[in-house]
């Protein structure tokens, strides 16, 4: 039997090769009867298209980096599950690349991928960076670029985010509502986008409720967890110690854990927790953690959806300069009882 390519479905079809191929690529040029014969005979036949060929001749690489902070979180995980599942359907695959919240390794990475050939970008900024010119080189270059959770507001792109300042005031709120009059914040950096919003909701909070508010209730940890729990463990054998934490990031909750077993203080009867996780092992930890939870998963293929539509559809305009807000949910467990 002769091999099924674009030739052979062309001749059967009694149609031009160019034809056949802009309608398996759903061209708007080709009406959609045609695209349903074409696509009949495809599935008829059992075509199987060669990916490697197309990309040459297209002069795209089907690849697209996702850049994150770190591999060991359970959102970047899920965010990365949610664009493969749609990445996979058009023939992409991605490249995923840890600055390890190192912005020099942020700038080689970003470097490295414009000095090669990937057809876009995707990505969460590092807690260092301040500096975003090696950003704007991008952006400059025409790369399809979007940013998410950390994002960086100067680059006029799509951004997708998750409601950071209403969860940072509902979580002190929750806290505050549970009797906690002394609630620290644990972070890792007012630089990036998460970590300002969160703590602005914080702030907010203890002032709608009429408490005080001191500079030494806000913890700067650090990318060390062994230095984090030293750090934590000494507020917590401090005589000002909290009677509440909000960790702004998950490493900092399991940071806390450790602290409060070298302690041997217990939650919630010594001091109550909630923290911003995707852990689904939130609910086993004993005790089980209240979590702030993004929708990581909805974010990584709602991204891969607008990648795609900008990637396989001809004349499609540049992102939008916009941020895309998606909700998280809170769930109530033991540790703040």
């Amino acid at each position: 039997m002769a091999e099924v390519n674009i030739k052979y479905l062309a001749e059967k079809l009694k149609l031009s090769p160019s034809t056949v191929s802009r309608a398996l690529n759903d061209s708007y040029e080709i009406s959609q009867p045609t695209k349903d014969r074409v696509i009949a005979m495809a599935k008829e036949l059992n075509y199987q298209p060669n990916p490697f060929a197309r990309s040459l001749r297209e002069q795209k690489s089907k690849t697209i980096a996702v850049i994150i902070p770190e591999r060991i979180n359970n959102f970047f995980s899920q965010v990365i599950d949610g664009i493969e599942e749609i990445t996979q359907e058009y023939g992409y695959h991605l490249l995923v690349y840890s600055t390890h919240e190192n912005v020099e390794t942020e700038r080689k990475i970003v470097s490295y991928l414009l000095n090669g050939r990937v057809d876009a970008i995707v990505m969460s900024v590092s807690s260092q960076t301040k500096k975003i010119d090696h950003l704007e080189t991008v952006y400059s270059k025409g790369v399809p670029l979007i940013f998410f959770d950390r994002i960086c507001q100067e680059i006029p792109t799509t951004k997708f985010i998750s409601n950071d300042y209403e969860n940072g005031f509902k979580a002190t709120v929750h806290l505050i509502e549970k009797g906690c009059k002394k609630i620290f914040f644990l972070m890792l950096s007012k630089e990036i986008s998460i970590g300002r919003e969160r703590f602005r909701g914080y702030q907010d909070a203890l002032k709608k409720y009429g408490l005080p508010y001191e500079e030494n209730w806000i913890v700067q940890c650090s990318q060390s967890e062994e230095e984090n729990i030293k750090l934590i463990a000494r507020i917590l054998y401090g005589l000002d110690r909290p009677d509440g934490i909000l960790a702004s990031v998950e490493k900092l909750a399991i940071a806390t854990y450790h602290a409060a077993r070298e302690t041997r203080l217990e939650m919630p009867k010594d001091f109550k927790m909630v923290s911003f996780s995707n852990m689904k092992i939130a609910g086993l930890l004993k005790p089980s953690l209240t979590t702030i939870s993004q929708p990581a998963f909805e974010i990584g293929s709602e991204m891969a959806k607008l990648l795609m539509k900008k990637l396989t559809k001809p004349n499609q305009p540049a992102f939008e300069n916009k941020v895309i807000q998606m909700p998280s949910q809170i769930d109530f467990r033991e540790s703040s009882n």
